[in-house]
């Protein structure tokens, strides 16, 4: 009888079967095309995100992250709020944030070291969260991105999270080009050992990479990720690099207005916010310090050297003069915290103004601006106050450091007005036993006229000046929006006077643009002029201040400084 095997056409020897070198993964385990193009688009998206933040700090002068740091909430709070009391700790958190952000960016864009990219934006990502939980939110109701517990910090850690769990780096990125040369620079492997039986040997397919890592297609498939690279350095360029001249100005542009009328301010469409996130607020794109086309020039009174344009305090100060505004003052006030009031002063002096004018209860601010040596700005003080109080707030303003000293403007108006002259002279005799330069301010002429015919000789005045068109002007019911109701006599009258004279309220407190304010100001004879002015208009203010004053080398009144 036949053996059944072989009626079936079989051999009787048993076969074995045949093992599949690289077996295909459980469905559970392969992931589809379709989801591994979805996951490399969301790591390219977080990684943009990073980037941008990364580069716009960079590119945004004296950026620092005290703002944020100060701001923290929640538990650790004061851990945060720390770091920004310590120089060196506050520059170290400031170069991690920039640093961090760019090649955390890069890395998931270009799909290079994508774990360990993921893994330290994810850690970044988690000191924003902590440092201001959304569950401690001072606001009735979520502020942008902010859903009670969830935020857009910890989605995108969650994200970052879901990266490095499952690499997407099969396709656009850097990371098989890179192991494939490591796979050609490490030493050979045996894969099959002596004697081995034929069924347990597997034989792995090599990748294009592994084949040869630095061939044509292995180069090119791991180099596709700079596309995307590219595509964000043309968007920042096109943001950033060819914006027009308007998108370069003030978010609010004014435009000049009839020769007798108000300035109408209009918005252009194209100025937007810039929505960043991370250890940052949103901003509004202003004229930045790579927009500056000079520094402010210096002149002397006496022997102390003082930029032609110099930056007034009532706005750092909080005196805002709004008119009926009633909410103004506390909103600049809440604006110009301490850090903010550091970056205006350092600001300004990369623009070249050198001076600061403000009163003695700034003194310590100004002091501790010197001692973390963020700047050298010199301060001089209005010795603002009472008048009888004006000996002891002259000490106190030499004591922390002013450079010059003056009778502030309403205090000397008060003092005339009560005929006590002989106060100011005092005043001015206290400051120069000092070694200081003195001043005499004031908002009327009269009291400029009664200094004058006391035979007062100060080292420069302080006296108001700026034009009569713009809509709040109504000299004849003043309520804090005229300054100057007699221009045309006050630059008459100061055309006599020998000694420099500082012009102040030159733009009547945010009312005139300052195009025409300086203008008007340094034509008619001023030596200095006095500005206040917020961080975000230094430089064009300064562009306009260095225009200016290329037009107006030659006027009436000789430089007297």
């Amino acid at each position: 009888m036949l053996n059944p095997s072989v009626r079936r056409g079989r051999t009787s020897r048993r076969q074995e079967p045949v093992r599949m070198a690289n077996p295909p993964p459980p469905p559970s385990e392969k992931a589809s095309a379709l989801e591994v193009c979805a996951m490399t688009l969301l790591r390219v998206a977080v990684g943009w995100h990073f980037l941008y933040e990364g580069v716009s700090k960079l590119w945004t002068p004296g950026w620092t992250a005290a703002p944020y740091l100060q701001s923290a909430t929640g538990p650790f709070a004061g851990l945060f709020q720390g770091l920004a009391e310590h120089a060196n700790a506050l520059a170290v958190a400031d170069q991690l944030n920039v640093w961090g952000l760019t090649l955390v960016g890069t890395g998931l864009m270009l799909g290079a070291l994508t774990r360990i990219s993921s893994l330290c934006g994810a850690a970044m990502l988690a000191l924003y969260y902590l440092s201001h939980p959304p569950f401690f939110a001072e606001s009735g109701g979520p502020a942008e991105g902010h859903y009670l517990i969830v935020d857009k910090n910890l989605v995108e850690l969650l994200t970052l999270l879901v990266v490095f769990a499952r690499p997407t780096s099969r396709i656009l990125a850097v990371d098989p080009l890179l192991a494939g040369i490591w796979a050609r620079l490490r030493a050979p492997r045996a894969t099959v050992a002596a004697g081995a039986a034929p069924e347990t040997i597997r034989t792995p397919v090599p990748s294009v990479a592994e084949r040869d890592p630095l061939g044509r297609r292995a180069v090119l498939a791991g180099l596709t990720g700079v596309a995307f690279l590219g595509g964000f350095v043309l968007a920042v360029l096109k943001r950033h690099g060819w914006a027009s001249h308007e998108e370069d100005q003030l978010a609010a542009k004014l435009k000049e207005g009839p020769a007798k009328g108000p300035e109408t301010a209009t918005v252009p469409a194209t100025v937007k916010p810039d929505a960043v996130t991370g250890a940052t607020i949103k901003e509004f794109k202003f004229a930045t310090i790579k927009d500056l086309k000079g520094q402010i020039p210096h002149a002397k009174i006496k022997d102390l050297e003082v930029s032609r344009v110099i930056l007034g305090g009532n706005l750092i100060g909080g005196w805002a003069h709004a008119r009926d505004l009633i909410y103004v003052s506390s909103l600049v006030k809440a604006y110009h915290h301490k850090w903010k009031v550091f970056e205006t002063l350092a600001l300004a002096e990369k623009c070249g103004i050198n001076t600061f004018l403000t009163n003695p209860v700034l003194c310590e601010t100004i002091n501790e601006y010197w001692k973390q040596k963020l700047g050298k700005i010199q301060f001089i003080s209005d010795c603002g106050g009472s008048p009888k109080d004006l000996p002891e707030l002259i000490k106190r303003s030499i004591d922390n450091g002013a450079a010059a000293c003056y009778v502030q403007g309403g205090t000397a108006d008060r003092i005339v007005e009560l005929k006590q002259v002989d106060l100011i002279g005092k005043a001015l005799d206290l400051i120069r036993q000092h070694g200081r330069v003195a001043g005499i301010g004031a908002h009327k002429l009269a009291t400029v006229k009664a200094c004058v015919e006391a035979g007062l000789k100060p080292d420069f005045w302080m006296k108001t000046l700026h034009e009569a068109n713009y809509f709040s002007y109504t000299p004849q019911e003043k309520c804090d929006n005229v300054w100057c109701d007699n221009a045309r006599e006050t630059i008459a009258f100061m055309h006599a006077r020998e000694e420099p004279w500082i012009a102040f309220k030159t733009l009547a407190a945010g009312a005139i643009h300052p195009r025409n304010g300086f203008r008007f100001a340094f034509k008619n004879g001023a030596d200095f002029i006095c500005v206040g002015m917020y961080d975000f208009q230094m430089v064009e203010n300064a562009n306009l201040a260095l225009s200016v004053l290329s037009e107006c080398r030659q006027r009436e009144r000789p430089w007297r400084a």
